[in-house]
C-alpha cells in the first residue's frame, strides 16, 4: 500500500515514465550524475531513480515560472529534441532555438540573430554546448536535461533523464510545460495540456511536408 501511495505522488503515473524510457541511461555515468542513479542493470546500463527525475521536473517548473515567457529560450541541436522544444515553447510562450546554434547568439548584440534570454533550457549539455558556454559567459542560468553520461559544468539546474529517446524527450517536455503552466496559474492543479505527450514526439514524416 505504501508503495502505491508513493507512486500516486508522481506528476504522471510511474508506468508512463517507464514506458517512455525516461529512466534508461547509458553505459557511462559521470560523477555528478551518480546521485540520480537507482541501479545498474546486468548489461551495464545505468537506470535513473524516477522519483528524482520527477522532483527535478517540479523544481525546474517552479524556477522557470518565475521568468517572463519571452525571456526563456529552449534549445535543441539534435533532431529528436527539436519538436519537443518547439511544442514546449508553443505552450509556455518562450523562444525555441533548434538546429545549429550560431556563434554569438547570446554574446554579440551586433548580430541580427542575437537573443537576450534570462534563462535557457537545453536538451543535451553536450550537443547544445555552444548555447551552454555562451550562457555561462553572460551569466544566464542554464536548466539542462542530462543523461548519465553528461558532464554538467555551467549547468545550474539538472533534470536527470534519458535525453536521447524520442518518447522520453516528448514526455519530459510535455510534463515540464504542464507544470510551468500550473505554477503560473494558467492551468488548474489537476488540469492537463489539451494535447497528449505523443503530440510532442518527433516523427520522421514531419521532415517531409
Amino acid at each position: 500500500m505504501g508503495e502505491q501511495e508513493r507512486v500516486v505522488e508522481l506528476l504522471v503515473p510511474l508506468e508512463k515514465y517507464l514506458s517512455a524510457g525516461v529512466h534508461i541511461g547509458t553505459h557511462i555515468c559521470t560523477a555528478f550524475m551518480k546521485r540520480f542513479v537507482y541501479r545498474v542493470r546486468p548489461d551495464g546500463i545505468y537506470i535513473f531513480d524516477i522519483r528524482k527525475v520527477d522532483e527535478r521536473i517540479r523544481t525546474a517548473a517552479r524556477f522557470l515560472a518565475r521568468f517572463s515567457p519571452e525571456k526563456i529560450v529552449a534549445v535543441s541541436v539534435r533532431q529528436y529534441g527539436q519538436r519537443p522544444v518547439q511544442k514546449f515553447c508553443t505552450y509556455v510562450g518562450c523562444k525555441a532555438l533548434t538546429g545549429r546554434i550560431l556563434p554569438g547568439t547570446f554574446t554579440n548584440p551586433a548580430l541580427e540573430w542575437y537573443m537576450e534570454p534570462e534563462v535557457i533550457v537545453v536538451t543535451d549539455p553536450r550537443a547544445d554546448s555552444q548555447a551552454v558556454d555562451e550562457a555561462a559567459k553572460m551569466g544566464i542560468p542554464v536548466v539542462a536535461l542530462a543523461d548519465t553520461d553528461n558532464r554538467v559544468e555551467n549547468v545550474d539546474l539538472v533534470i536527470p533523464c534519458n535525453n536521447k529517446g524520442r518518447r522520453s524527450l516528448a514526455l519530459i517536455y510535455w510534463v515540464l510545460a504542464r507544470e510551468v503552466l500550473r505554477e503560473r496559474g494558467q492551468l488548474q492543479p489537476g488540469q492537463d495540456l489539451p494535447e497528449p505527450p505523443e503530440a510532442f514526439e518527433f516523427k520522421p514524416q514531419w521532415r517531409q511536408g
